[in-house]
């Protein structure tokens, strides 16, 4: 579904990734961790070519995301991307929110738009919040609504940029349920999280990075339960985030 072939980025004469490669299966879920600084949200991005790559080949379902000529609205259109802060308009009700991006990009009916929307809002458990706005919402609320208007769009994969990271703790677990029900139902999905009981739970691969690169790219349980066949870095890593 992804392949990632020897990305490389910069930012002016800093280096931000070094030769990434990996690939990413048809209902895998894949989870990007790493320290803080190591490239793991910028990796994601370039997946639907939020951020431009200087080096490298990027393919979503075998069209070319660093091609010139690939029109990445289209492309964009079919990969749901969750932000750790929500992007909602906040002029708009939660039902406008989810039906925007249907008419505009996918030429979608009001109507068609309007009942695709409100079934994914109650996918999510937020059906009874349609006419709201975003201001009057939770932040867990307003992130689950957020998922709500990817998966409004039909995506064929899903990217999770820290979703969690900006809301109250209380609020991280009904982000993370619905995303372990997109999972079980076998959603491709990419998620940069530091979140490990998720990683362990939901995953069934482990991406771990560290100063642009990739480090480690392994099944789940190899990932925590291998620690000695893991590089020194992944190591320290984990010993550090799994131990209170």
């Amino acid at each position: 579904m992804i392949s990632i072939d020897n990305v490389s980025k910069w930012y002016g004469d800093f280096r931000v990734l070094t030769d990434c490669s990996t690939r990413i299966a048809k209902g895998d879920v894949v989870v990007v961790c790493g320290p803080s600084g190591s490239g793991k949200s910028t990796l994601i991005k370039t997946v639907n070519a939020l951020e431009p790559i200087q080096k490298g080949e990027i393919h979503v379902a075998e069209t070319s995301v660093t091609n010139a000529r690939t029109n990445l609205s289209k492309l964009r259109s079919r990969v749901g991307m969750v932000f750790q802060h929500f992007e909602l308009f906040p002029h708009l009700s939660v039902t406008e929110n989810l039906t925007l991006a249907q008419i505009k990009v996918l030429g979608r009916s009001k109507s068609e738009a309007h009942a695709r929307g409100l079934k994914m809002l109650d996918r999510v458990g937020l059906l009874a919040h349609k006419d709201k706005y975003p201001g009057q919402l939770s932040g867990g609320q307003q992130q689950r609504v957020a998922i709500a208007r990817a998966l409004s769009m039909d995506p064929i994969v899903m990217l999770f940029d820290e979703p969690t990271s900006a809301l109250d703790p209380e609020m991280v677990g009904e982000v993370l349920d619905v995303m372990s029900q997109l999972a079980s139902e076998g959603m491709t999905m990419m998620c940069v999280t530091h979140e490990m009981g998720f990683a362990r739970r939901v995953s069934n691969r482990v991406v771990f990075m560290d100063a642009g690169q990739i480090v480690e790219d392994c099944a789940t349980h190899e990932f925590f339960d291998g620690a000695s066949a893991r590089s020194s870095r992944a190591a320290d890593f984990l010993s550090k985030i799994l131990t209170h």
